[in-house]
């Protein structure tokens, strides 16, 4: 499969940066890489769980953060108790004992976290969305093109799932035709708060719903599929339009818990939908993409196929799509892309970044298209709260 790593319409191209060789590790370690979990929060136990899963490359050697609480019920988890704590991670990096770091902290402190690893000369799983706004961004590309040595993967997991890669190809192949529309949502029926004993722990706990600290549903959410169509077509959007409101729960949050985003690629002819609230969950997460020859409906673990009527002449039309050894139709006239759900996207991303570490090849989830996605989402941000349409600038250049 051929990797489509980068930008064409901004000067994040410049300096030769593309050249897989300029981030190219040039360490090696042998048998399982020692590392640390900055952040113990939902996400930072969720990935310490799947590590546990794969002792022969990973060993958890220390835990951190800040919460006494987060900490506790960190070293609950199997094999917890052989693991150092800390809720200082500047002390966890300077004990020198760690290959690798995992950073799943709030938004606001992905960046000076990452400079302090990278620092360390660490290799390091940034959680996404990569960083908070757009100068961070570039100059953490900058740093990267500078680091031969180390590795700095983004946790956009959808670019690592087989099913992904398979819609890919189809993509690339033309099974869909023209695609011009894709609609996105990621919808939930709840507060999104979590409890909080202690008012004083208030935004320290609940950070998604402050502006200070979050990019809210955009870049908690929405920003794995706006990644994902970054990805699948090698652009960015370049036009941003938005709308959202706090309108289900007038709680004191600042974030909005109703949005929509519609995203043009120009260069493509595609309009990219994108929405995501807190008041309904029955649509879920929904996925399609749509093309002159059919549309993709895809789920996190499983896809769909449908053929546009109009091309289908018989069954053998869709013999190249699925996986399967026999074509199944389902009732509404579609076929599955591959024979089998897949795992957590999650595992084959740290089964990518564990061959990376060895072989020093760039990641497909790199700072360069955390870069990408992380500036699209911060002008998809400034679109909404701005309620004016805005540009993909020029003077994004590092």
């Amino acid at each position: 499969m051929q990797r489509r790593f980068f930008l064409k319409q901004t000067g994040l191209l410049a300096g030769g940066l593309l050249a897989a060789k300029g981030l190219m590790a040039t360490n090696r370690l042998s048998g399982p890489v020692r590392i640390g979990i900055i952040g113990c929060g939902d996400r930072g136990r969720g990935i310490i769980h799947i590590l546990n899963r794969m002792p022969d490359q990973f060993q958890i050697v220390s835990v951190c953060d800040v919460l006494d609480f987060r900490l506790s019920a960190a070293k609950k988890i199997k094999g917890g108790k052989r693991w150092t704590t800390y809720k200082d991670y500047s002390k966890m990096l300077r004990a020198s004992n760690l290959d690798a770091a995992v950073v799943a902290v709030p938004l606001h402190m992905h960046y000076p976290i990452a400079l302090e690893v990278i620092s360390q000369g660490c290799h390091l799983y940034l959680e996404k969305t990569m960083t908070y706004n757009i100068e961070q961004a570039l100059d953490l590309v900058r740093l990267m093109k500078e680091r031969k040595n180390q590795i700095l993967q983004v946790g956009h997991q959808y670019r690592y799932s087989p099913l992904y890669y398979r819609v890919k190809e189809m993509i690339d192949r033309g099974d869909l035709g023209k695609i011009t529309q894709v609609d996105c949502r990621w919808d939930r029926n709840g507060d999104w708060r979590r409890p909080v004993d202690d008012p004083r722990l208030e935004q320290a706990v609940n950070w998604r719903m402050y502006k200070a600290y979050s990019g809210g549903l955009v870049a908690e959410l929405l920003s794995h599929q706006i990644d994902f169509i970054n990805w699948l077509f090698g652009v960015h959007p370049d036009e941003f339009s938005a709308t959202g409101g706090i309108d289900v729960f007038r709680d004191g949050r600042e974030t909005f818990d109703n949005v929509q985003l519609m995203l043009r690629y120009s260069g493509l002819g595609l309009i990219g939908n994108f929405g995501a609230m807190c008041g309904n969950a029955y649509d879920g997460y929904l996925f399609k993409i749509k093309g002159t020859r059919g549309t993709l409906s895809l789920l996190t673990d499983e896809g769909v196929f449908y053929p546009e009527k109009k091309i289908v002449k018989s069954k053998a039309v869709v013999d190249g799509v699925s996986g399967a050894s026999e074509i199944t139709w389902d009732k509404k006239g579609g076929v599955p892309i591959l024979p089998e759900k897949t795992k957590d996207g999650t595992q084959y991303a740290f089964e990518d970044f564990y061959k990376r570490i060895q072989d020093g090849f760039l990641p497909d989830s790199n700072v360069i298209t955390g870069a990408r996605t992380a500036i699209s989402v911060h002008l998809a941000n400034q679109a909404l709260y701005s309620k004016q349409v805005v540009t993909w600038e020029r003077n994004f250049e590092p």
